[in-house]
């Protein structure tokens, strides 16, 4: 098979560690009746694994040379369908049949990592559920709790469309070349029904923005442009509290307040 050298501007790390191949299969237990979508094949190692469930796979991939290797590796695979482009830009909708739902799978590039979650999160009807590969201090990000370091705008949204489960961590030495960070496995599983619903979701973004660029400001500081110290009061929510310390639920509650 060609020899394919990783490329730094596609961010590019091959996984490598079979023993953490064969952990993230049985995590994702894909069974025949699945429809499997991987963003990020690389060279097909978890690809492989994948295939073996016996489940139609459609696989994005955005770097030319890779796929006349993954078409010469996966040439007698029936369920195996390439795809080459940007997933940043990909109509997952066109891969869906008889309203089936898909099961996303990924090795994400850390530097398109949170648009493409973001992107993923607008098909949140199409999908079953997503398993993907990111900078552990990303996956940190995306499961956080009020209260935490790590709580933000990510984990919000991230919590707003989804359950977000961080599953195990993966170390650099399971990777060709070895990247600088530590990874970690991530599930979501798209809420059947919102637990909160938002009026208008860029009101609610706007709210998030707003509220922990300034993180270390009340939020009678923070909103001043949009509520005065009483319309906070009058949703229930404390003007002097910090936005690390309120719940996805308060800040529906706020953003539906200017909808």
């Amino acid at each position: 098979m060609t020899e394919h050298r990783a490329r730094k501007r596609f961010g590019q790390n091959f996984l490598t560690d079979h023993g953490i191949i064969h952990r993230i299969a049985r995590s994702i237990k894909a069974g025949p009746n699945d429809h499997l979508v991987e963003i990020g094949p690389g060279q097909g190692a978890l690809t492989d694994e994948l295939l073996a469930a016996g489940a139609p796979l459609d696989a994005i991939e955005l770097d030319r040379d890779l796929v006349p290797i993954l078409q010469q590796r996966f040439a007698d695979e029936a369920h195996f369908t390439l795809h080459q482009g940007d997933a940043l830009a990909f109509d997952f909708a066109s891969l869906q049949k008889n309203d089936e739902q898909l099961r996303i799978v990924g090795n994400l590039p850390y530097n398109i990592s949170t648009p493409l979650i973001f992107h993923l999160l607008t098909h949140q009807h199409l999908i079953k559920d997503m398993h993907f590969m990111l900078q552990l201090e990303v996956v940190q990000r995306m499961s956080a709790q009020p209260s935490t370091k790590n709580y933000g705008r990510l984990g919000i949204m991230c919590q707003y469309y989804c359950k977000v489960e961080m599953l195990f961590e993966v170390p650099p030495e399971s990777f060709d070349p070895k990247p600088k960070v530590q990874s970690a496995i991530v599930r979501l599983t798209p809420h059947q029904e919102l637990p909160h619903v938002a009026k208008d979701l860029s009101k609610l973004d706007s709210v998030l923005r707003t509220t922990f660029n300034m993180r270390r400001k009340t939020l009678r500081n923070s909103l001043k442009q949009l509520f005065s110290e009483a319309d906070i009061e009058a949703l229930g929510i404390d003007p002097s509290a910090r936005p690390e310390t309120l719940s996805l639920e308060e800040f529906v509650r706020l953003s539906n307040a200017i909808s």
